[in-house]
C-alpha cells in the first residue's frame, strides 16, 4: 500500500514571488554548434534566430546563450576580448538584436553568458597592463605578482591550472628581461582579473547595463565562485584523488565544505571565498534598476548544497546550478537524498532549486549515466577511455532521468541536443580536438569537445542540416541520422516527443510551482513522490515494480502489464 512519508509530507519549495525564472525551463544554446547560417562550419547568431521556432515548439521558456562576445576563441569564447561587441565569427550586434526580438516575439526570454573571472590576454585592459610599469593602476586590474627565488624565477605559489600546468605565467619586460607573473586559473591566454579593484567592478556594472539596455533578460555567470582569492595567495595542494582537474573547477572532491571538519580538505584558496558575495549584491542592485524580472544564475562549483544556497540569498543571485544533482549516481537512495537536500537548502533562503543533467562542460548524460568506469569532470571520454557506456542503456536512463527531473518543482536547464537523445561523441580524432584541456595535458585528458559537436537537424542534409555546406568545426558522427530532429518530430516514443510532452504537462499542471510529498511502499530502488496532481515513479532497480491504478500521463519507456520496467519513469494522474 502506498503511503506518504510524514516526515516529508510538508516539504515544499518556497516560491516567495512570481518571477518567471522560479519555474522556468531554460535551454542552453552553444552558439558555435547550434546552427550555421554562413556555411563556414561554425554556428552563428543568424543561425540561432532561424531555428528559434523549434525551441518555442519544444516548450521551453528561455534560452541561455553561451559566449558570443568578441574573442580570439582560444577557449570557445570564454576568453573575452570585448564584452560589448559580438565576435565576427557569430555575426554583429544587429544580428543579436534580431535574435532578441525574434525570441521575445516567440515568448522566449534570453539570458547572456557573462565571463567576469578572467578576460582574454588580447583584451585592451590586459594589453595596457602589459605595457604599463609594475605597480601601476593598469597592472592592478589583474593578478600580477613577483616571483619567488633570488631572481623571481619561481611562480608566486604552487597553484595548478584547471586546464593543467601552473596557474602562473611570467611576462617579459620591454627590455627583454623577465618580469612579473600573472595568475590564470584556466589557460594562460585567460588572465584573472583583480576583483578587489574597484575600477574592475565599475567596468562590469557598465557592461551589464550595456546588455540590459539592449533587452536581455539576465545573465548566467561563469565561475561565479572564483573571482576572489584568499589573502596572501597561500600554497594549496588538492587531495590526490582530486588532482585530475589540477585543483579542479569541476572536481567536487576538492570543493569546499561549509562546516570546518579536520577530516575534510581545506577550502581551495581560489574557490568560494566570502568576498564574492559582495560582488553579487552589487550586480543584484544593477539588475534592480531595470523593469521586469531579470535573472542572475551562478555557475558556482561549491559543496555542500547549503553553501551553494549562499549565492541565492534574496539580495544576491536568483539561481545557482545544482551540480550536486547533476553528478548524483543513478541510484534511488542517492537521488532521494539530493532532491530532499536541494529543496531544503534553497528553500532556506527563499530561492527555487534548479535541476540540470547536461551542459557544455560535462559528458552528455545519455552516455554518462551508463559509464562503467570513473570519468572525472572535465577529463572527457574518448576512443581509449575505459568503461565505455552501452548506448542503449545510456539513452534509456537519460530519458528516465529527464522525465524525473522535469517533474520536480523549481527551474530546470536543458542542454542543446539532449532532447534528441544525443550521446557523447567518443570517437573524435585527436587532430580534430580543440579543447585547451587536451593540449595542456598533452592528450592525457580528452576534454569537453565530445559534448560540443554540432547538433543534427535533418538526416539527409549536409552536416545534418547544421548548414548547407557540410562543413563542421568539429566532425559529426556518421551514424547520427536517427538522432536528427526531422526523424523524430511526431514519432510516438521518440526522445523529442517525450521532451515535448513532458514540457507541455509540466506547464499545464504547474509542476514547477508545486510541492513534493514523498511516497513509501514502492521499495528502496524507486524514487516515488506526488507533485500536485501527479504521482511520479522512477524505477532504478533491477526488477519491474507494480504500478498504482491511474491514468499514465507520461512514460519514458513503453508500459505494459501494469508494471514499471527498470530504468523507467512514469507520471500518473492522481
Amino acid at each position: 500500500m502506498t503511503t506518504t512519508d510524514p516526515a516529508d509530507a510538508k516539504r515544499t519549495l518556497v516560491t516567495t514571488g512570481s518571477e518567471w525564472w522560479r519555474t522556468a525551463v531554460i535551454y542552453q544554446v552553444y552558439p558555435r554548434s547550434f546552427a550555421d547560417s554562413t556555411g563556414d562550419g561554425v554556428g552563428d547568431l543568424a543561425g540561432i534566430t532561424s531555428r528559434l521556432g523549434a525551441l518555442a515548439e519544444l516548450g521551453v521558456d528561455a534560452i541561455w546563450l553561451s559566449p558570443f562576445f568578441r574573442s580570439p576563441q582560444k577557449d570557445a569564447g570564454y576568453d573575452v576580448s570585448d564584452y560589448c561587441d559580438v565576435d565576427p565569427l557569430f555575426g554583429t550586434l544587429a544580428d543579436f538584436d534580431r535574435l532578441l526580438a525574434t525570441a521575445h516575439g516567440l515568448g522566449l526570454k534570453v539570458i547572456a553568458d557573462m565571463v567576469p573571472n578572467h578576460t582574454s590576454d588580447q583584451h585592451r585592459w590586459f594589453q595596457e597592463a602589459l605595457a604599463a610599469p609594475e605597480g601601476s593602476p593598469e597592472r592592478d586590474r589583474y593578478m600580477f605578482r613577483e616571483g619567488k627565488g633570488p631572481n623571481g624565477d619561481l611562480p608566486p605559489n604552487n597553484w595548478e591550472s584547471v586546464f593543467g600546468g601552473s596557474m602562473w605565467e611570467r611576462v617579459t619586460r620591454p627590455d627583454g628581461t623577465p618580469g612579473q607573473w600573472f595568475l590564470h586559473i584556466f589557460d594562460k591566454t585567460q588572465p584573472d582579473l583583480n576583483w578587489e579593484n574597484p575600477w574592475v567592478r565599475e567596468q562590469f556594472k557598465d557592461i551589464l547595463r550595456f546588455w540590459l539596455d539592449r533587452g536581455v533578460d539576465g545573465f548566467r555567470v561563469d565561475v561565479a565562485h572564483g573571482m576572489i582569492k584568499q589573502a596572501g595567495l597561500p600554497d594549496y595542494t588538492p587531495p590526490a584523488e582530486g588532482a585530475s582537474m589540477g585543483g579542479g573547477q569541476h572536481d567536487d572532491s576538492v570543493l569546499a565544505p561549509a562546516i570546518e571538519d579536520p577530516t575534510e580538505p581545506p577550502d581551495p584558496p581560489y574557490w568560494g571565498q566570502a568576498g564574492v558575495h559582495e560582488i553579487w549584491r552589487e550586480w543584484h542592485s544593477v539588475l534592480a534598476e531595470y523593469e521586469g524580472d531579470r535573472v542572475l544564475c551562478a555557475e558556482a562549483w561549491v559543496d555542500p548544497l547549503e553553501k551553494v544556497a549562499l549565492w541565492v540569498r534574496p539580495d544576491e543571485m536568483s539561481q545557482a546550478f545544482n551540480f550536486a544533482y547533476m553528478f548524483t549516481d543513478w541510484k534511488a537512495p542517492a537521488l532521494r537524498r539530493v532532491i530532499k537536500e536541494s529543496l531544503a537548502a534553497f528553500e532556506g533562503v527563499g530561492a527555487p532549486s534548479t535541476w540540470v543533467l547536461s551542459n557544455h562542460d560535462v559528458v552528455r548524460h545519455a552516455s554518462r549515466l551508463a559509464l562503467t568506469a570513473d570519468s572525472p569532470q572535465g577529463a572527457g571520454i574518448g576512443p581509449l577511455s575505459p568503461g565505455k557506456p552501452d548506448p542503449v542503456l545510456g539513452l534509456r536512463r537519460a530519458r528516465a532521468a529527464t522525465s524525473l527531473m522535469l517533474a520536480l518543482p523549481g527551474s530546470a536547464y536543458l542542454y542543446q541536443g539532449e532532447e534528441l537523445g544525443l550521446p557523447e561523441d567518443m570517437e573524435l580524432p585527436d587532430e580534430a580536438r580543440q579543447d585547451p584541456t587536451w593540449f595542456r595535458t598533452n592528450g592525457e585528458k580528452y576534454g569537453r569537445d565530445g559534448c560540443r559537436v554540432p547538433i543534427p537537424w535533418e538526416a539527409d542534409k549536409p552536416a545534418y542540416g547544421f548548414n548547407t555546406s557540410g562543413k563542421s568545426w568539429l566532425p559529426q558522427p556518421a551514424d547520427w541520422d536517427p538522432f536528427a530532429r526531422d526523424t523524430q518530430v511526431g514519432i510516438p516514443g521518440s526522445t523529442l516527443e517525450l521532451y515535448r510532452t513532458a514540457l507541455r504537462l509540466r506547464r499545464e499542471l504547474e509542476l514547477g510551482a508545486g510541492r513534493i510529498e514523498w511516497l513509501k511502499g514502492f521499495g528502496s530502488s524507486v524514487v516515488a513522490f506526488r507533485n500536485g496532481p501527479v504521482t511520479v515513479l522512477a524505477n532504478l532497480g533491477k526488477v519491474p515494480v507494480e504500478l498504482p491504478i491511474g491514468e499514465v500521463l507520461l512514460a519514458s519507456e513503453e508500459i505494459t502489464g501494469g508494471v514499471l520496467p527498470t530504468d523507467t519513469t512514469v507520471w500518473i494522474a492522481n
